[in-house]
């Protein structure tokens, strides 16, 4: 059952990014949810299994998840300082 949950998350992540081109907060939030899909899939069998190292890869998915999205939402509140928006259509605008 909680297999079930997991891909059901980390589809719904991915449809998020694939259908949302216009605000950048919304692609962040889903690929965030596609992380902690996979965290709580790696948590969920290592649980079944009676494995420590699935526990430790989603403990790592978790930090790396949250430090992305810190960094990220820094990003974007500079960018809107700069720029006043954050639309995905002004983003061609950081190309060098």
């Amino acid at each position: 059952m909680y297999f079930n949950i997991g891909i059901f998350l980390f589809i719904l992540g991915v449809f998020g990014v694939v259908f949302n081109r216009e605000n950048l907060i919304i692609i962040l939030m889903s690929i965030e949810l596609m992380l902690l899909a996979v965290s709580f899939l790696f948590i969920n069998n290592a649980k079944g299994l009676n494995n420590i190292i699935g526990q430790l890869f989603g403990l790592m998915i978790l930090t790396v998840a949250a430090s992305e999205s810190a960094i990220g939402l820094a990003i974007f509140i500079v960018y809107y300082r700069i720029r006043g928006t954050i639309s995905v259509s002004t983003l061609n605008l950081l190309r060098g």
